[in-house]
């Protein structure tokens, strides 16, 4: 009603005002958001409920709650919807719905879906926001039936499907997935946080009968790759603490998906494994989801151009003539493209180290604090330590939950919409 009361004579929005409208909406709504927590009384605080509403949006899945079973089914339903909001984007939504100006929503589209390029799948951003939902709304409906199947109650099913959908990882159980104990459902769920970390794009090339072009995405190989290689290791490594080479299989798979999908749901405390399998599972925290997916992290995209990078110096030390072209997709990168990733890397690790220089005031030990700046920045969930998946974020000062809930928006918006509603350019007439 308020923002109804204000009749601007400028009604185009340009670049700048797309920006500002998703960086102070997803401030705005984490605000509101925050209220059925704090005046039901289920978590004292506002700044307390503030970060477990900001967890839920950006799809961080990082909780400071201590006993969750004593939360009343509502506000665990409000806390696990709010993942299903937040990873595909609270505007992504109303753009699907609500009538607009194309350069309107293009523009506010590209400041909110993760990933360094957004393009439309069709002419109108409106009708590529319809496709993207309705990929989104059809894929969690699929994994509540299948989750029903295998014997898990309903609101179980609904809840659970909605922080794999958003890659969120919001339990209702303290236990987390592990709370089941069944295989099928493991799998579905592994299965599932894997396909919703795939770019959209690639759903929508195989829903049009274009699958060989959807198989051939270069940054989809390179985030299989990953996987595998990743599971294979972790099994491995962990071989004598299951007795049998599935049992292994199984719960690695499991957490190799929950980790680069950037979900947060534990099936076992990992905090307990080798020192390899957790290193491992540090550096799927950073690498992340592809772009174009609800999940957080650097993204795959973003890690195969930096590798591709030093190998483009490297070739270019040794035939300085020569020149030496990056592709991507079989396409010279633009230097818009790379310009970008330079930028979000260096605003990425500056931000980091600043993070846990601020975290370190309080008295976690090192790998805490910066797990749960990794955990937050990169929209995961669960650390290592005293934040690992059977602990949590309570034990934080106010002063450190601000600085993760500013991590935890800054990274679901990939930085620069919420680092822009500081610069006074943003702000002064045009």
């Amino acid at each position: 009603i308020l923002c109804c009361l204000v009749k601007p004579d400028i009604k185009t929005v340009y670049a700048r005002e797309g920006i500002a409208v998703v960086g102070l909406a997803w401030v705005i709504v984490s605000l509101f958001g925050a209220l059925p927590f704090w005046l039901s009384g289920e978590i004292p605080g506002y700044i307390d409920s503030l970060f477990e509403i900001v967890s839920g949006f950006t799809t961080t899945g990082s909780s400071i709650l201590t006993d969750i079973e004593a939360m009343s089914m509502s506000n665990l339903f409000w806390r696990s919807f709010s993942h299903w909001i937040g990873g595909m984007g609270v505007l992504v939504f109303v753009l699907a719905l609500l009538p607009q100006s194309e350069s309107h929503s293009m523009f506010i589209m590209r400041s909110e879906v993760p990933g360094p390029v957004v393009g439309k799948l069709v002419a109108k951003t409106k009708i590529t926001a319809r496709i993207l939902y309705a990929i989104y709304i059809a894929m969690t409906l699929v994994e509540i039936i299948m989750l029903i199947a295998g014997g898990m109650p309903v609101f179980d099913s609904v809840v659970h499907s909605f922080g794999t959908a958003g890659t969120g990882g919001f339990a209702i159980k303290s236990a987390s997935i592990g709370y089941y104990n069944s295989a099928y459902i493991d799998i579905v769920i592994a299965v599932f946080m894997l396909l919703f970390a795939v770019n959209f794009n690639i759903y929508y090339l195989i829903l049009i009968g274009d699958a060989r072009r959807a198989l051939r995405n270069e940054e989809l190989r390179w985030y299989l790759i990953i996987v595998g290689a990743s599971t294979a290791a972790i099994a491995i490594n962990t071989l004598h603490l299951f007795g049998n080479f599935g049992e292994a299989v199984r719960f690695s798979l499991f957490q190799v998906a929950s980790i680069i999908s950037t979900t947060g749901y534990a099936t076992t405390d990992f905090n307990l494994w080798p020192e390899l399998s957790r290193v491992i599972l540090v550096l799927l925290m950073f690498i992340g989801a592809s772009a174009g997916s609800t999940g957080g992290g650097i993204k795959v995209v973003r890690v195969m151009v930096m590798f591709k990078t030093v190998l483009r110096q490297i070739k270019k030390l040794i035939y300085p003539r020569s020149a030496v072209i990056l592709r991507i997709e079989g396409k010279a990168a633009g230097e818009g493209v790379m310009s970008g990733i330079t930028a979000f890397a260096y605003a990425y690790f500056i931000q980091f180290a600043l993070s846990v220089l601020l975290l370190s005031i309080d008295t976690f030990d090192p790998v805490a604090n910066f797990t749960a700046v990794a955990a937050c920045i990169n929209n995961i969930g669960p650390g290592l330590g005293a934040v690992g998946p059977a602990g949590n974020f309570a034990g934080f000062s106010h002063l450190s939950k601000c600085v993760l809930i500013f991590n935890m928006l800054a990274g679901r918006l990939e930085l620069f919409p919420i680092y822009a509603l500081f610069s006074p350019s943003m702000w002064l007439k045009r």
